[in-house]
C-alpha cells in the first residue's frame, strides 16, 4: 500500500492502484472549472463534461474509503450542490461546512463570501469523529468580542466548540506565502479537518495534491498521507516542502493546530490533558491575549 507518497499522474488512473476500503479520510480540492491557470489541467470544461468527471472521481474516493471513514470535498457552492446529489446515493451526509472566505465580486449576484466543504461519512458510523474547540474571539486588548451577558463565568476557558461556520481561518493572500499554484489552501484549514476526522497514523488521501498542503498538515499531525498530482512541477514543489518539514504540531503528547504561534484548534477529548499548559485566570473578565498564550518553551 502506498504511504507518505505523492504519485504523479491522472487521479482516475491512479485510483485503479488503490484497493477498496484502505483509506481513513479523503480530502479533495479539485479545480473549480473557473478558467484558472493550471500547468497541466484544462480548467474550462462544459458543465456536463465537468460534472461527469467529478462524479467519476467522487465514486472512487468513496470506494477506497474505509467503512468508518470520512470524505471532505471543497468547492464553490454551485458545484457542491451537484456533489451532494452524487454523494447522497453512496454515502451519509454529515455537514456543509461554510468557510468564511471572501472572493471577488461576480456582478449581478450576491457577493460570494464563503467556500463550502461537504462533509460525508461512508456509513452511519460516527466513532471516528472528534469535537473541536477554537479560541474565543477577542479584540486587541483581550476583551471578548461577543457579549455573553451574565454567562461569562461558565464559558469554557479556551474557547467554544467549533460549529459548521469557520470564520477564523483566512485565505492565503500575499504572494510571498504562496507557491506557484492558482489555488493554495492554508495548512491550518487542513489541520482542523484532520484533527476532527482521524487519529495518529491514519491515512489521508488527497487526489488533487497540488503543492502539498494536505501532506504537510498530515505529517505535522503524525498521520500518513497519499497524494495524486498530474503536474510534474507541482509534484516537485510538494515533495521538496514535505522533505523539509520537521515541525510536529504537538503539545504535551497531544496533537493541536497552530497559527502564528498560538493554538487555534484542539480536540475536546484532549482538553483535560492540555489545560495545564495554559495560563487561565479564575475570573474570565481578566483574560487577555497574553494570558491565554501557550506557556513558552513547552513545545
Amino acid at each position: 500500500m502506498f504511504e507518505n507518497m505523492i504519485l504523479e499522474g491522472d487521479c482516475l488512473e491512479l485510483f485503479k492502484e488503490i484497493p477498496e476500503k484502505t483509506v481513513d479520510c479523503v480530502f479533495a480540492d479539485p479545480p473549480f472549472n473557473l478558467k484558472k491557470k493550471y500547468n497541466s489541467h484544462k480548467d474550462k470544461l462544459t458543465e456536463s463534461e465537468y460534472l461527469y468527471w467529478c462524479k467519476r472521481w467522487i465514486q472512487e474516493c468513496v470506494r477506497v474509503l474505509k467503512d468508518d471513514g470520512f470524505i471532505f470535498l471543497h468547492n464553490i457552492p454551485k458545484w457542491l450542490t451537484y456533489y451532494a446529489t452524487f454523494l447522497n446515493e453512496i454515502a451519509v451526509f454529515r455537514h456543509w461546512i461554510s468557510w468564511d472566505a471572501m472572493s471577488a465580486p461576480m456582478g449581478k449576484t450576491l457577493q460570494p463570501a464563503h467556500y463550502g466543504i461537504l462533509f460525508y461519512s461512508k456509513t452511519s458510523d460516527k466513532s471516528r469523529f472528534k469535537e473541536l474547540r477554537s479560541p474565543h474571539k477577542r479584540d486587541r486588548k483581550g476583551v471578548l468580542v461577543k457579549d455573553y451577558g451574565g454567562k461569562k463565568s461558565i464559558l469554557h476557558p479556551f474557547g467554544p466548540l467549533c460549529s459548521d461556520v469557520w470564520s477564523d481561518i483566512y485565505r492565503i493572500r500575499h504572494t510571498k506565502y504562496r507557491d506557484d499554484h492558482p489555488c493554495q489552501l492554508p495548512i491550518h484549514l487542513l489541520e482542523r479537518i484532520i484533527l476532527m476526522s482521524t487519529e495518529e497514523a491514519d491515512l489521508i488521501l488527497d487526489p488533487f495534491m497540488g503543492t502539498g498542503t494536505t501532506a504537510i498538515a498530515a505529517k505535522r499531525l503524525g498521520r500518513k498521507f497519499l497524494g495524486f498530482e498530474k503536474d510534474t512541477s507541482y509534484c516537485n514543489i510538494a515533495r521538496k516542502k514535505i522533505d523539509s518539514e520537521i515541525f510536529l504540531s504537538k503539545v504535551g503528547g497531544y496533537w493541536v493546530s497552530f497559527y502564528l504561534g498560538e493554538i487555534i484548534t484542539l480536540r475536546e477529548c484532549d482538553w483535560n490533558n492540555l489545560k495545564k499548559y495554559f495560563l487561565i485566570p479564575e475570573d474570565i473578565k481578566e483574560i487577555d491575549k497574553q494570558k491565554i498564550n501557550l506557556i513558552k518553551n513547552i513545545i
